[in-house]
Order: C-alpha cells, then structure tokens, then sequence
C-alpha cells in the first residue's frame, strides 16, 4: 500500500471528525539556484478535508521513513519539471 493509501484509509479531520479526503503531491523549488532554474525537487503531500475543507501537510520523505529518490530532479533539470 503506498502512502496516500494509507493516509485516505486511516483520516480522520482534527477539526469536524469527518473521514473522507484528497490527497495531492505538491512540488516546489526551494531557494537559490533551483528557484531560479525552476527545480522542484521540494514534495509534499497535502490532505484537505472534504467536509471542512482544513489542509494538513506531510513531507512524504518523513513518512517512508527515507529520501526519495534522485530521478524526480533530474528528470526536472533535463524537462524543465
């Protein structure tokens, strides 16, 4: 089960209680030089309740408990991400 399976079968809001939700990776450059060359390398997954709308925050890196891999960015540098 990958993680935003894992996070949709187990939701719960902190704010109404409800249990449904979207899951959606975020990328965003970071500082310097990859802002300026538009690298993404910064992911993110944000969870919005579907009742309330409250947005939670996870760095997915923390939650597999490694970093992921380098090919997301390098794809990026060579594409334009």
């Amino acid at each position: 089960m990958n993680i935003e399976q894992a996070i949709i079968n187990n939701y719960k809001c902190s704010k109404c209680g409800n249990t449904d939700c979207h899951v959606r990776e975020v990328a965003m450059s970071g500082t310097g030089l990859s802002k300026i060359f538009d690298i993404e390398h910064n992911h993110f997954l944000f969870v919005s309740c579907t009742h309330c709308g409250i947005v939670e925050v996870y760095d997915p890196d923390v939650l597999r408990g490694h970093k992921s891999g380098k090919l997301g960015t390098i794809m990026d540098i060579l594409f334009g991400g």
